[in-house]
């Protein structure tokens, strides 16, 4: 998609280019909608520049939207809405403390564990922290757990959202570099559960520490066995949509719209609906999905005009010439793409960011999907790091709690996230094993 255009010989990065750069990042920092900002920004060097003729804005941001596979993004939205309407949601959640809530630190892992099955079906990490931590953080709290310390717990759970299949991320970054949303989502298996295991690890350790939390209801498998009956329709969405995409039955893009019709038949069937619900249904799915596609036109262009000004090549060559070193160059790109993260979110983050990486990623010796998941993985933690953190803002407006107080409780999972990072992208087999 970014490379219907031949890119000249040789360019000069001059005044012009840096200028609109320091332009966009100014904007996005006085809190102008990224979407105005980026397209600015790309306005602005286009015509500066003169790369490319200007006339091609037009062309690029309905051409860059107008792709199947971006229309798994708003169906997996409605998807995760109805979920929540029907109730289904909560359904997932007592299966998750009915699989875990026997430990010791029952309900805070079940918490995560009920994250990381609405990851499964909603693809979104700021849908799952809100559905979650309504249902969950008043528990926690009757459990023993500070209100911030049970704030940050959902937060880091919902991390989830973009890091186990399917995933929007995953759907954006693959349509982004080309690479199919069913491969990513094979290969993404496992490091989502890496990182869904090691925020549950934490919160055990951070148990043992505080002693928040001490479960004295043992295991059940009659009382598990009863909850996954009651909850049978709950766990048909997410087989139907994992099983179908995973056996080939289904691209992520039809999963998806199966994925909606069989919320919504079962919704209707149990009465938790009905055609009323329809419009406000679709105009909550809209309203969110109208916040990613304009970031997604207006990030096209920039990526393109970024491509045609050689600024993937110029950024490999003038890390190169500092050190060659493949270590220290993957530490470097980890750290560009955390501090990223804190800051803008994932879509433009992706769109802008993935191209002028993976020139960097190749010269270390990583293939393209393991770089979009070392990627996604490590922009995944910047939704619980100041100063954007997407998760602990959505946490903080649910329960009224500081966000810079859920942030301090929140260092322990950041640092069991970034150990996951650093282990994906040291040993490609975690993510490249199932694709062999």
């Amino acid at each position: 998609m970014l490379n219907y255009f031949q890119t000249q010989a040789s360019i000069v990065l001059g005044w012009e280019f840096y200028l609109s750069l320091i332009g966009m990042v100014v904007l996005i920092a006085l809190a102008v909608p990224v979407w105005v900002s980026l397209g600015l920004g790309a306005v602005a060097m286009l015509y500066s520049t003169e790369v490319l003729p200007l006339s091609l804005l037009g062309e690029s941001l309905f051409d860059g939207i107008d792709a199947f596979a971006l229309i798994a993004v708003p169906l997996f939205i409605l998807t995760g809405d109805v979920l929540v309407r029907t109730g289904l949601s909560n359904k997932l959640l007592d299966v998750a403390e009915a699989t875990v809530g026997g430990f010791r630190t029952g309900f805070g892992t079940a918490t995560v564990l009920g994250c990381g099955f609405f990851a499964c079906i909603s693809g979104s990490d700021a849908a799952g922290a809100a559905a979650v931590g309504r249902m969950t953080i008043d528990r926690l709290v009757k459990q023993g757990y500070p209100k911030p310390y049970a704030c940050a717990l959902v937060a880091a759970g919902s991390c989830t959202g973009i890091l186990i299949p399917p995933s929007i991320a995953y759907i954006i970054i693959g349509l982004v570099l080309g690479v199919s949303a069913s491969t990513l989502f094979l290969a993404a298996a496992v490091p989502g559960l890496m990182i869904m295991f090691a925020i549950m690890l934490t919160n055990v350790l951070m148990n043992r520490i505080h002693g928040y939390e001490n479960a004295t209801e043992g295991f059940s498998f009659k009382r598990w066995v009863a909850t996954c009956y009651d909850a049978r329709f709950a766990l048909l969405v997410p087989f139907v949509i994992l099983g179908g995409i995973y056996s080939g039955i289904f691209t992520p893009t039809e999963a998806a719209a199966v994925a909606v019709v069989t919320t919504i038949i079962i919704g209707l069937i149990q009465g938790k609906i009905t055609t009323s619900d329809f419009p406000k249904m679709l105009e909550s799915s809209a309203k969110v999905n109208g916040v990613i596609l304009p970031i997604i036109a207006m990030s096209l262009p920039l990526a393109q005009t970024l491509a045609a000004l050689e600024v993937p090549q110029a950024f490999v060559n003038s890390l190169t010439s500092v050190t060659e070193n493949a270590v220290l160059l993957t530490l470097i790109m980890i750290g560009i793409l955390i501090l990223a993260g804190c800051v803008m979110e994932t879509t433009p983050n992706i769109l802008i960011l993935s191209p002028i990486l993976l020139p960097l990623a190749r010269e270390i010796g990583m293939n393209d999907i393991h770089f979009c998941i070392v990627m996604v993985t490590s922009l995944g933690v910047g939704f619980i790091t100041p100063p954007l953190g997407l998760n602990l803002f959505v946490v903080s407006g649910l329960t009224g709690t500081s966000v810079l107080k859920i942030a301090a409780r929140a260092g322990p999972y950041v640092i069991a996230m970034l150990a996951v990072v650093l282990m994906l992208a040291f040993i490609p087999e975690l993510s490249l094993w199932a694709l062999k």
